[in-house]
């Protein structure tokens, strides 16, 4: 149990103490944040692997981290000479009882404060993404150069130059103005949205469904609709967003972690209740005159969760997919919307769009083309399946292409 507890809280807990110590410290002292949290978490691996594990380990880690942080102060006299001044604190550091507040609020507050901190325009929009996913979010570089389609090195030294770049800037940690929230709410949700995708079909690991880094996501955007200056509609659609496929998780996935296909998922398996908070979060959306490619993809996702498999229902996803290519094109949205074309009209017709596209590195565009042929050109539909296996990275993604080739197989012999 605590091979797994440890992993799960530095996920949920790391990027809370980071947040608080960070707007402790000022921006220039990041590292020593970081530094203390990691120090806190190597404590709990190995007291709890010794003592076992503590009655509450949250409040355990919090406890270490204060008191970890309280000895820095004391052993540290350069810091306390030095780098006093950059501490928002009134207490004197040679007081035995100074707090740390890492109450829920103040938690809260700090993490509002670091995300538009984090996600500030001295840097590029690449940097600000793979710093929050690492700093405010736990990510380790790994995942991030998977997200980021990149390599470590490169992704190690973003990450790297971004925080340079905050000092150098000298960047305050504070809760955002109107207009800095109206400069970074973009960038902010972009992140989310990575994480929130990285989760939902996962390439850095081998499994396809991360619910603990959908769950991050999620408790990041209810944190910034919690916030009264932060409560947008875009903010919202992304809630409705998240919600709307997180409701459909566990007929996503069979008992050995296979994915299992739209068509062929179980509808009793969907969470209704999840699918009422997307249909809230999406009305409470629409206030304002504001269409953000989350409004768009929420709506398809809404669609997504209601069960009757109509022809209606297929032309009203088309119809969002056509506005969502205007809006913002790219190959995977391209895909899916063939895909729809295929449903609200002909396979015949999807063919022609899906071969336009020739994304001939995509394995995702190769198993497209073999449902498109199946039951038209069942060899040229095996043909593509077979070209997508060799281009699949992923054990689950293998696994759906072969299943499809074997059911082929009996039909072409047939």
């Amino acid at each position: 149990m605590e091979q797994e507890l440890i992993p799960n809280l530095f996920r949920t807990e790391y990027q809370k103490i980071v947040s608080v110590l960070c707007g402790l410290f000022g921006i220039h002292h990041i590292e020593i944040a970081e530094d203390i949290v990691s120090d806190t978490f190597l404590a709990a691996s190995e007291t709890w692997a010794i003592k076992g594990i503590p009655e509450n380990p949250t409040a355990w880690l919090y406890t270490v981290a204060k008191n970890k942080t309280k000895n820095y102060f004391k052993r540290n006299d350069v810091f306390e000479k030095k780098i006093v001044t950059e501490i928002k604190y009134n207490a004197p550091l040679n007081n035995p009882e100074i707090d740390i507040d890492l109450s829920e609020q103040n938690i809260a507050d700090s993490q509002l404060a670091m995300i538009f901190t984090v996600c500030n325009p001295c840097n590029s929009n690449e940097a600000q993404i793979a710093l929050a996913l690492n700093l405010l979010c736990g990510f380790g570089i790994s995942e991030i150069a998977d997200a980021f389609l990149s390599n470590k090195e490169v992704i190690y030294k973003r990450i790297n130059r971004a925080k340079e770049k905050l000092k150098e800037e000298n960047i305050p940690i504070q809760n955002p103005s109107i207009s800095q929230i109206k400069d970074r709410i973009d960038t902010v949700l972009k992140t989310i949205y990575l994480l929130y995708s990285e989760g939902y079909y996962s390439t850095s690991q081998n499994t396809t469904l991360r619910k603990d880094l959908c769950a991050e996501a999620m408790r990041l955007t209810y944190l910034l609709i919690q916030n009264e200056t932060t409560n947008l509609p875009t903010v919202n659609a992304l809630m409705a967003l998240m919600c709307f496929h997180s409701s459909r998780f566990e007929a996503r996935t069979s008992e050995n972690g296979e994915i299992i296909l739209y068509e062929d998922q179980d509808e009793a398996l969907w969470n209704q209740e999840l699918i009422d908070r997307g249909a809230y979060f999406l009305s409470k959306s629409s206030q304002g005159n504001t269409l953000s490619k989350y409004h768009i993809e929420a709506g398809i996702a809404f669609w997504h969760t209601q069960k009757k498999d109509t022809i209606e229902k297929w032309k009203h996803i088309l119809e969002l997919y056509n506005n969502l290519i205007i809006l913002e094109y790219s190959p995977i949205v391209a895909l899916n919307r063939t895909y729809a074309l295929s449903k609200a009209t002909s396979k015949k017709e999807a063919i022609v769009e899906a071969e336009k596209l020739q994304l001939t590195d995509n394995h995702f565009y190769f198993s497209l083309l073999g449902n498109l042929y199946t039951d038209i050109d069942n060899k040229k539909a095996y043909q593509h399946f077979e070209t997508a296996l060799g281009l699949a990275k992923t054990i689950s993604d293998k696994n759906v292409i072969s299943k499809n080739m074997m059911e082929l197989s009996s039909k072409i012999k047939n």
